[in-house]
Order: structure tokens, then C-alpha cells, then sequence
């Protein structure tokens, strides 16, 4: 059997998810899904690392593949899915859906499908200089990969029509200024510093952060009653964890908190 084309390595409560090619086959996506959703099973995953290899996070759907598709005319028949409904759908609600922090390490080029799948995690550290483009405009198609949706909670409606029509390159620079990631590294640093970061959540109040993550998926769109119930609802089932009650006791005995995630 051919060599992965996602890897996994865990150390210190973190899963790596490693691309070990830019562009997204049909394989790579299929392998990816399955990572997510094991790592969504395993109980000792406390934060996941998202990260590519090389000179690129992730440029998208490899064109290769999709031009073959194009040319031998064997795409999905009438009624059946779409490769979009298929494959990629459920692979940006399975990183969505995953209830530990995501650190995405952008390691270099980034685009289309790519960006969406970056955009999936919760935090973002980027190479500095490296290049982000949607892309999709440029090859006659639409966004996908939930790409409209978090371009517009990220940058707001008039930026996000800007990146999706006119899919210009920028550079990771330019997206720390517009918050689509949160910090820029030297390259040959990016990965220990998302690893870094991974390590701290890793070792922080898991359920706090599940519940953060449970407030900040549908905070944008639920009336403000709505999200003051849930938040209401969390906070009661939080003040009842062992965690918080070991970080009262920590901040007054003036010593770190040593959170178990229960």
C-alpha cells in the first residue's frame, strides 16, 4: 500500500494531523475525514495541530486529479452527490464539530478549499510570507468548504466579497491584520510555535473550552436571549467540574490550576 497522505503523531494530549501533499485528492480527503473522526473518539485528545509539509499548507483540490475528471466525463451521474456534498462537506463539518481547540499551523501557501479547511480550526499561526488566495473565482467556480460563511464572521461581508471576487493573493501579513490568523512566525518556526500553543490548550480546562467552542458556533447568528440561555446553561454545568473548582482553590492559594478535564 502507497504511503499515508495524512499522518497522525500524538505527544502531551495533542493529535497532529500532517497533509503530506498540498494538493487535495480524493484519497487525501477520505484519509483526513477518517483522522477527524478518530481523533473525535479518542478521550485522551485534549487540543488537535492541523498542518501541511513543504512550501504549502494546502492549495486545494488537486487539479490534476480534477482535470481528468473533467476530461473523461465520469463525474457524478444526475441525482448522485456531488464531490462538494461528498467529500468536502463532510470533511469541514467534521473539523468543525470537533470539541477540543484546533491549532492550524500554515506553513505555507494557502487556498481555496485549503483556506476553508484553515478556517475550520480556532486559532492560526502562519509562516511569514506566506501567500492565501480563495482562488475559486479564478477557475469559474463558487466557494465551498464553508469558505463564504467564515470569511464573512472573520472579515465582515464587504471584505469577504472582495477576497471571493476578486481572488488576488495576500500575504500572511495581511491576514493577521484582517484576523484571519492570529499570530505570523519565522517559517522554520511555525510548527513549534502552533505545537507550543497546542501543548498550552492541551493542558488547559477542556470542558471550558468544549463550551466555548458549543457558544461561539451559533453566537453570531442566535438572538441575544437565545445565547444568554445557553450561556447560562453551560455555566451551571461548569461551575459543577472538578476543573473549575481547582482553579477557585488555585487562584487563592496563589499556585497554577492543574486542570484534569472533568
Amino acid at each position: 500500500m502507497s504511503d499515508p497522505t495524512v499522518t497522525r503523531t500524538d505527544a502531551d494530549g495533542v493529535a497532529t494531523l500532517t497533509l503530506q501533499r498540498p494538493g487535495l485528492t480524493s484519497r487525501q480527503r477520505t484519509e483526513l475525514r477518517g483522522l477527524v473522526e478518530e481523533v473525535a473518539a479518542d478521550d485522551a485528545v485534549r487540543a488537535v495541530l492541523l498542518t501541511g509539509t513543504g512550501r504549502a499548507f494546502c492549495v486545494g483540490q488537486d487539479l490534476a486529479e480534477h482535470v481528468e475528471t473533467l476530461r473523461s466525463g465520469s463525474g457524478p451521474a444526475e441525482g448522485a452527490l456531488s464531490v462538494v456534498e461528498a467529500e468536502y462537506n463532510p470533511l469541514v463539518l467534521a473539523v468543525s464539530a470537533l470539541r477540543v481547540p484546533v491549532v492550524v499551523a500554515i506553513n505555507g501557501a494557502c487556498a481555496g478549499a485549503g483556506l476553508g479547511l484553515a478556517l475550520a480550526g480556532d486559532l492560526r499561526i502562519a509562516a511569514a510570507g506566506a501567500k492565501f488566495t480563495t482562488a475559486f473565482a479564478g477557475i469559474g467556480l463558487s466557494s465551498d468548504s464553508g469558505l463564504a460563511s467564515r470569511l464573512v464572521r472573520c472579515v465582515g461581508g464587504s471584505r469577504a466579497a472582495e477576497l471571493l471576487l476578486l481572488p488576488e493573493p495576500f500575504t500572511a501579513e495581511r491576514a493577521a491584520e484582517w484576523g484571519l490568523v492570529h499570530s505570523v512566525v519565522d517559517p522554520e518556526l511555525v510548527v513549534s510555535a502552533a505545537q507550543a500553543l497546542a501543548v498550552r490548550l492541551a493542558a488547559g480546562p477542556t470542558l471550558a473550552y468544549r463550551a466555548i467552542k458549543t457558544v461561539l458556533a451559533t453566537a453570531a447568528t442566535d438572538p441575544l436571549e437565545q445565547s444568554l440561555a445557553l450561556e447560562a446553561r453551560l455555566q451551571l454545568e461548569l461551575g459543577q467540574t472538578e476543573d473549575h473548582r481547582e482553579a477557585v482553590e488555585a487562584f487563592l492559594a496563589k499556585r497554577p490550576a492543574h486542570f484534569t478535564g472533568r
